[in-house]
């Protein structure tokens, strides 16, 4: 089925997250299927390639791809570039939209909430951060997304989370939080967007070999654990999610919304 689904001229996705794992893979993925690509990302000097690959991917594959090397977090930046999306839709005869959002933000801290010899507890600025970064920031992108007429009837939202919104792990305690409320912001979007027509999920993804998930300590076992137990045999790939999140944003999906949808080949019912 992939590259079957025909978007309108002018259509584009905005990935939250476009230069490494999910984000990278959802970009290339989206950008077969015919969407051009804005992406946020935030790297230092010695992984600004992993973008550049990438946009290069995309551009080989016909399509534009424009990334914006920012703090998708901060407030300031998110409006300046949602104004030069503006400015690019409104240049290319102002008949497309963002047809597609994903949130694949994964920076939070790791740490336990109480401590002890070696390990302090992660302080109340860390634990907010995580939730402003891994959750509300979700919030505020769509938000201005339909506000400035950029995200309209036929809309995808899509925000990745991961069993850690109901399971826990030593350490994982704050972006277990942040994602519990990621899954949260996602059905009271999905309630307000229903009549505007915009459908908004969250994807809930197995254990993935990406960066993120390798500045999880113990992250070792998880992935050993993802092997033993999925069904499949082995672990996800974001090549996998990437996939599944191309069909979901498909114009006929109009009646999936405010659901958290499993794709990790059914790793969550046995692990």
């Amino acid at each position: 089925m992939t590259g079957e689904c025909s978007f309108q001229p002018g259509d584009w996705a905005l990935v939250l997250g476009a230069s490494s794992g999910f984000g990278a893979a959802t970009s290339v993925e989206l950008a077969r299927w015919g969407l051009d690509i804005f992406g946020v990302h935030l790297d230092r000097r010695a992984t600004l390639p992993n973008a550049q690959r990438v946009q290069e991917e995309i551009a080989s594959l016909g399509r534009r791809a424009i990334f914006f090397n920012v703090n998708a977090a901060d407030e300031e930046k998110r409006k300046q570039v949602l104004a030069s999306i503006k400015q690019q839709v409104e240049e290319g005869g102002g008949q497309g939209m963002v047809r597609v959002l994903l949130h694949s933000l994964a920076f939070g801290s790791l740490g336990p909430y109480t401590g002890g010899e070696k390990s302090p507890p992660l302080s109340q600025q860390q634990i907010e951060m995580t939730l402003d970064v891994m959750a509300n920031s979700l919030l505020y992108w769509v938000r201005d997304l339909v506000d400035m007429n950029l995200m309209r009837e036929g809309g995808r939202v899509f925000a990745v989370t991961s069993a850690g919104g109901h399971k826990v792990w030593p350490a994982y305690g704050a972006v277990s939080a942040a994602k519990a409320a990621l899954e949260s912001h996602v059905r009271q979007l999905a309630l307000e967007l229903a009549p505007k027509g915009i459908t908004v999920n969250a994807i809930r993804a197995g254990v993935t070999d990406t960066p993120a998930l390798r500045k999880i300590p113990g992250w070792e076992e998880m992935l050993r654990r993802a092997q033993q137990f999925n069904p499949h045999g082995r672990a996800g790939t974001p090549e996998d999610v990437a996939r599944a999140i191309a069909v979901l944003a498909h114009p006929d999906t109009y009646w999936i919304t405010g659901n958290v949808i499993g794709v990790d080949g059914g790793e969550d019912i046995t692990g």
